[in-house]
């Protein structure tokens, strides 16, 4: 291969699974000690649907769907080492994909083996493997429509003749390596590995083949790895559920304690803003039987990361990382865009954004807004707040007068995105908007509901609640 091109002779590699090979898992696989990771398999039509976004705040980069979910996230410490698998039965929608990752990823994979009905319906994963010319023609697309590596993983077929014919006409396609996981296509987990079927594959091409399927009898212990390579005369071995469970296993020191691994882990799901969902169940399958004491009910309940930080003791590193993440938010905010008004559509944005100190305990622009539109006899302002996936900030639209107004930046909580809107308004609309030291407008007063008037000044105490001074 070239110069800086992965290479899969002789590396230890973290298999795709589904739900478990996320960027977190990834990176935790790399610092024990794996030469390769494998994201878990994306399916072609939704990944040909993303956008690529660099997000500066995560340092990452991320393929967002047009319903905002992340669909796979990145970063600069995997580059060189990991692999984008992809579920597909179409070349032209494979090299679409392919070419929109090929810049964020060291190699292009196709799943050719997952037996599960997600990843066979439409033709794709182990259906793939009774349609040799298929799996010739995407390969072939792939090999020569991106500058990158391909490779596949296959399971093998019902006889030895048929899974070396099919395995030395993929070698000639031009992939790069070829993973085999020693089981048929109606086997699971429980059987034994056919590790004479991976050897006769081994001994037939002259690319790299990858052993997979050793996790239930042969690996379990990093030393393990190099006999079940020996065993199958595979060039490198690939590792599922056996990493799964403690991804500690790739460190050639031996493996650590499994509490550590999972402080390991959530550090990552933290650091990396993970689904909380996900994170949870790559925490339920490294409990395994321990699924039910109380570390795993408490993780079982827990709804976000913040609370699965606090089954761990973790409170303190979340705060930290996300005042972290909020800083760096804020910097790249403030630096990016100047305070001006600017027309999107039908919609008036601004730069701006809500900063509690700078206005007294219990006033609010959006106080001061409600109290605008009552004094015009306008409807009072609707708002509506959308969040994002990739950072999970919120971002405001208020309707007043039936205009648009919103702030172009992003907030870390509903309640400020909404302030954000109202000072945009307000601004726009040159009316103050109460914050300290500016003059009294005198238009934050409740009407009294007794009926005895209203008040044209209002006064705050900052101990107690609102009340109105009486009228001149």
């Amino acid at each position: 291969m070239a110069a800086g091109r992965l290479s899969f002779n002789n590396i230890t590699a973290l298999a795709p699974m589904v739900r478990v090979g996320t960027l977190p898992m990834r990176l935790l696989a790399l610092d024990y000690g794996a030469d390769v990771v494998y994201c878990e398999e994306l399916i072609d039509i939704k990944m040909a649907q993303c956008q690529r976004v660099v997000n500066d705040v995560l340092e990452t980069v991320d393929f967002v769907a047009p319903d905002d979910r992340v669909m796979f996230r990145t970063c600069e410490r995997e580059k060189g080492n990991v692999v984008f698998q992809m579920g597909t039965a179409d070349p032209d929608r494979a090299l679409a994909v392919a070419r929109l990752v090929e810049k964020d990823v060291a190699a292009v994979d196709v799943n050719m083996g997952c037996p599960k009905e997600y990843s066979t319906k439409g033709g794709m994963g182990a259906a793939l493997l009774s349609d040799p010319d298929k799996i010739e023609a995407i390969l072939r697309t792939l090999v020569t429509g991106v500058s990158i590596p391909v490779t596949c993983k296959i399971r093998i077929l019902p006889s030895l003749e048929e899974t070396v014919s099919l395995v030395r006409r993929i070698e000639r396609t031009g992939v790069a390596a070829v993973a085999v996981h020693g089981r048929f296509k109606d086997e699971r987990p429980r059987h034994p590995v056919h590790c004479d079927y991976i050897q006769a594959v081994a001994q037939a091409v002259s690319i790299p083949v990858i052993a997979n399927g050793g996790s239930l009898d042969h690996v379990k212990t990093n030393a393990d790895i190099e006999e079940f390579r020996k065993a199958t005369g595979a060039s490198s071995v690939m590792l599922a559920r056996a990493a799964m469970w403690n991804a500690s296993l790739f460190r050639s020191q031996g493996a650590l304690p499994l509490e550590k691994v999972m402080e390991d882990y959530l550090k990552y799901a933290i650091q990396y803003d993970n689904n909380a969902f996900n994170t949870k169940y790559c925490l339920c399958q490294m409990l395994r039987d321990k699924v039910e004491s109380p570390l795993g009910k408490q993780v079982q309940a827990a709804q976000t990361n913040a609370e699965i930080s606090e089954a761990y003791g973790l409170q303190e590193f979340y705060r930290q990382t996300r005042e972290q993440l909020q800083a760096r938010r804020d910097a790249l905010q403030s630096g990016s865009q100047p305070e001006r008004p600017v027309t999107d559509g039908d919609v008036t944005t601004m730069a701006v954004k809500f900063e509690r100190r700078e206005y007294p305990p219990q006033i609010t622009p959006k106080m001061f807004l409600l109290e605008w539109s009552r004094k015009e006899k306008v409807e009072q302002p609707q708002y509506e707040t959308v969040q994002r996936a990739q950072d999970r900030a919120f971002q405001s639209t208020v309707t007043v007068a039936q205009k648009k107004y919103r702030s172009s930046l992003w907030e870390k909580s509903k309640k400020f995105a909404e302030q954000a809107a109202a000072i945009v308004c307000l601004r726009v609309l040159g009316v103050p908007e109460g914050r300290i030291g500016e003059e009294d407008s005198g238009l934050v007063c409740k009407r009294k509901r007794e009926g005895k008037g209203r008040c044209s000044t209002f006064q705050f105490k900052v101990e107690s609640v609102e009340r109105c001074r009486k009228p001149f």
